[in-house]
């Protein structure tokens, strides 16, 4: 039987996430703003429910290209908000065309960005309830966001960002994720 964090064993979905993509070190400014803007889009929501619409997020969002998402105007947001296969949260989506134009614009290499918030001394969790939900990096990672000018990205969403793309590991220490590294 395997052994894994408490939330990748609840479905299908969550196991497949959980065995082959959380936590794995994520690199490359298009991989990282797809998954900034899907955090962002998940927060108050169960991130379940973004799982299951990525694919239609990536065909509403051009496979999350900054550059091409950068050049989306009111059609595209009206376009968006009638999409019954993503979220249709203005805000959200307002926020994660102005976070493209912000990258385009400013020339950001989100990789170098994003990475230099990862502590190079993070602890793996005993427990699923040892596991943070921030942290002071990511407090930081959310402040430098806000002064770039980037929305809809603060220190809860970017804790999430950070476990997702590996920049921690919190697989917790029971879990056979937490050993195959």
């Amino acid at each position: 039987m395997i052994v894994r964090c408490p939330w990748g064993d609840s479905t299908p979905d969550y196991m497949d996430y959980h065995d082959t993509e959380w936590g794995v070190e994520l690199h490359g400014t298009d991989a990282l703003y797809e998954r900034m803007s899907l955090e962002a889009f998940q927060s108050g929501l169960s991130w379940i429910t973004i799982l299951r619409k990525r694919p239609a997020f990536r065909a509403a969002f051009g496979d999350f290209d900054p550059k091409l998402v950068a050049e989306f105007g009111p059609a595209d947001v009206e376009r968006l908000m009638s999409d019954a296969g993503i979220v249709r949260n203005r805000m959200k989506i307002d926020a994660a065309i102005h976070n493209a134009r912000v990258i385009v614009e400013e020339d950001v290499d989100l990789d170098a960005l994003l990475w230099s918030f990862a502590p190079a001394d993070h602890v793996r969790p005993a427990t699923f309830a040892d596991v943070p939900a921030i942290t002071a990096e990511s407090k930081a990672m959310a402040k430098e966001l806000k002064r770039r000018g980037f929305k809809f990205l603060g220190p809860t969403t970017c804790y999430a960002l950070m476990q997702a793309t590996g920049m921690v590991d919190d697989h917790i220490a029971s879990c056979f994720r937490a050993t195959s590294r």
